[in-house]
């Protein structure tokens, strides 16, 4: 049969297909009835030789499309994924779709994957030429997962997070599968095995995540650093970090090519061969599905050379450049060999669509809200201005504790211990989560306080959490938390992309680094604002910085109404006045910030204040410029996204788009006057968007460097943020 006749008979989702092979002589024995029969949701067995070829042309279709798909624009990662597709393909045909990935770079494989599916036709995806058009385009297919692809539950990029989100999965979806593939290039990063370890520890009873290791032995442009290790070596390091079964199934074992070295490529079999590589593949995926969903804390690892079946080998399988076109021989040659009949591609489809009940698009988890728990109101308790000092955090800690009483799904993830923050409370009202039982330390299994010495692993589960649906809050000191924000970003980025509404992921970053004078600059990091700063542009990010224990509950009660946001909550964790009431809170959050108090004098310097601690110098400040006739005014800045010119911000492109900004006439009644002076405990950039819209002789006043000290004061001396120096740069300006 001709390339134009088989073209010309190829299903609809076909063209753009450049190259048809003809039936393989086992097609006629395996290939007449699809393996996942019509109303199934899986095949009856692995062990079925026609389900076994039928993975196998699963797998090879992947490679394909894969190959094609990068190769349309000679840019993507087709060689990793390449080496797994016998494993993905294993998944799809035992009904599984809940996958999620730690590999970005795997990102044309999971698209080719949820394009099988039919997933792909929600975003006008229908063909093979439109998934190669549409890959690493605005508003296509992204060169690295992200959140706004159907049928795919989370995003991928940073290496050391997928995994996260797998057991975010297992934990709100008790009857899933969450498989979740990790590189073995990634797996050098120390976060993996040991945020499964702690997971497993806290939650035993939770299995129904399944990590699957790609060891195909090398990374992007090297061997990959496990590439050295024995399968037993490997086999006791999965033990070693808890795992109760690990399952290698390693393509060596069934080489009839003689290929030289550890790492082989099954495409390379004889046909039998590949038949029993894809089998084995197929029955340990089977086992370890089975295993995971029935309490056994369960690896599985499928060992098979990068690049297997695409257009080159090891490292060089990696990544695509300028020149490697859908012509290029190699790459021409390679789709030639992975090329299927048309009645194959529609056999796969078939089986693609059936699994799991329908496209990922329309039965993955992610795909709908999950129902939240109704919390009431919560039990705000409102105190008065001038009287007793407060802790802010302990007050947001009573209402963290009504969430979670309310909420089971409900977790706070803190890595430096929640009573060293003032929010014991927290403890004592939700525990923390550990096998061991102890009331002195408000702790034991069954607790919503999820504590392991790491702050990926606590931002991690926490976003992953909000991501896939439900409430959390992560708390760290502000001093370490850069450690999680990686994972934080990406779910945020996912959060402006998602298709479906999800609550807030919600930060609580605490002892400010002007309260850690003794601890010296380990613990003074304010710098971390910088990162919220930039953020901001995004359009769903809102740092927020509460003035007092009043307003750190008007900032809570709104933060977890919200949907699809990013909000950090910075606040001190020591006695403080109380300067502001509910109501001037609430018109603080709209606005972005309010006004505290106004000295009249001959000129006004306004003060443009962020956080809580910083006040004190500020009001100090403006004592001395009232003896000396100098008018002030101090703006409290709570939300400073809020205080942005809304051409500033991308704000439109986010789903549940907030467009909410302060107008110009009402920036000028908080900021208007002689001279401004914007003053923070944290980075300068958080001030800027009052920067960008004032007009009056300006300047700031931040923090620079940390150090040693034996008090707050002696922090803001070294800082130049003493009540005299504040008032001297006042002068200066005017």
């Amino acid at each position: 049969m001709t390339a134009a006749t088989q073209a010309s008979t190829a299903p609809k989702f076909c063209a753009g297909i450049r190259y048809f092979g003809e039936p393989p002589a086992e097609f006629e024995k395996y290939g007449q009835t699809p393996a996942i029969g019509e109303g199934q949701r899986a095949i009856a067995s692995p062990t079925d030789p026609a389900a076994v070829y039928q993975t196998l042309l699963a797998a090879d279709a992947l490679r394909y499309l894969t190959l094609q798909v990068t190769a349309s624009k000679s840019s993507g990662h087709p060689g990793g994924f390449a080496s797994v597709t016998e494993a993905i393909a294993s998944l799809v045909m035992l009904g599984y779709k809940n996958i999620v990935t730690e590999v970005g770079h795997h990102a044309p494989g999971f698209y080719s994957n949820v394009f099988l599916d039919r997933s792909l036709e929600a975003m006008g995806i229908e063909t093979v030429e439109q998934l190669g058009d549409r890959f690493r385009e605005t508003h296509g297919l992204l060169g690295h997962l992200s959140g706004q692809i159907p049928g795919l539950l989370s995003p991928a990029g940073p290496l050391g997070q997928g995994q996260h989100f797998a057991m975010a999965g297992a934990k709100l979806h008790r009857d899933q599968l969450f498989p979740v593939t990790i590189g073995d290039g990634g797996l050098g990063e120390p976060y993996i095995a040991s945020s499964l370890a702690h997971f497993h520890t806290a939650y035993p009873e939770i299995t129904n995540f399944l990590p699957i290791l790609v060891w195909n032995g090398f990374s992007q442009e090297h061997h990959s650093m496990v590439s050295t290790q024995s399968n037993e070596a490997m086999i006791a390091y999965w033990r070693g970090n808890g795992l109760e079964d690990v399952i290698l199934v390693d393509a060596k074992d069934y080489d009839d090519a003689d290929q030289p070295g550890p790492y082989v490529d099954s495409t390379a079999f004889s046909m039998p061969q590949r038949l029993a590589f894809t089998q084995a593949v197929l029955e340990a995926t089977d086992r370890a599905a089975r295993q995971a969903l029935s309490g056994t804390f369960t690896v599985l690892i499928i060992k098979q050379l990068k690049g297997a079946g695409v257009h080159k080998r090891g490292a060089q399988a990696h990544n695509l450049y300028a020149g490697d076109t859908v012509e290029k021989d190699y790459i021409k040659s390679a789709l030639e060999a992975r090329s299927l009949p048309p009645e194959a591609w529609e056999l796969v489809r078939t089986n693609y669509v059936r699994s799991n009940g329908g496209p990922a698009a329309k039965t993955a988890v992610t795909e709908s809200e999950l129902p939240l728990a109704d919390l009431g109101q919560l039990p705000l308790n409102e105190f008065s201005v001038e009287g007793d000092k407060q802790v802010a955090t302990t007050a947001m800690g009573l209402l963290v504790a009504h969430v979670g009483q309310q909420d089971p799904n409900f977790i706070v993830t803190n890595a430096d211990g929640n009573a060293a923050s003032g929010i014991n409370n927290i403890n004592q009202a939700l525990k923390i989560l550990h096998p061991t039982v102890d009331e002195t330390y408000f702790q034991g299994p069954g607790g919503q306080v999820y504590e392991p010495l790491s702050e990926d692993a606590c931002a991690g589960l926490a976003a992953g959490q909000a991501l896939f649906g439900a409430r959390s809050l992560w708390c760290s000191y502000e001093s370490f938390a850069v450690n999680g924000l990686p994972i934080w970003q990406t779910v945020t980025q996912a959060m402006a992309e998602l298709r479906r509404p999800t609550p807030a992921t919600v930060t609580l970053f605490t002892a400010g680094a002007l309260e850690q004078g003794r601890n010296g600059w380990t613990h003074q990091r304010p710098e971390i604002e910088n990162y919220f700063a930039a953020m901001m542009r995004n359009g769903n990010i809102f740092p927020l910085f509460p003035i007092d224990a009043n307003s750190i509950q008007v900032c809570y009660d709104w933060a977890v109404t919200q949907k699809n946001k990013g909000i950090t909550i910075t606040a001190s964790k020591s006695p403080l006045p109380i300067r502001t009431t509910f109501a001037q809170n609430r018109e603080a959050l709209e606005r972005g910030a309010i006004e505290l108090q106004e000295t009249p004098g001959d000129k006004t310097v306004v003060f443009a204040v962020v956080g809580d601690m910083m006040l004190i110098p500020v009001l100090d400040a403006v004592r001395l410029l009232a003896e000396q006739g100098i008018g002030s005014k101090v703006t409290s800045v709570v939300n400073p996204r809020r205080l942005y010119r809304a051409s500033d911000v991308a704000w439109e492109t986010c789903a549940e788009a907030d467009g909410k900004f302060l107008d110009e006439a009402e920036f000028q009644t908080l900021f208007d006057g002689d001279a401004l002076v914007g003053v923070t405990g944290g980075a300068s950039a958080i001030l800027e968007p009052i920067m960008l819209r004032s007009s009056l002789p300006r300047d700031v006043a931040a923090w620079k460097r940390g150090e040693t000290a034996a008090s707050p004061g002696q922090l803001f001396t070294l800082n130049g943020l003493t009540a005299e120096k504040l008032a001297d740069c006042a002068k200066r300006l005017l």
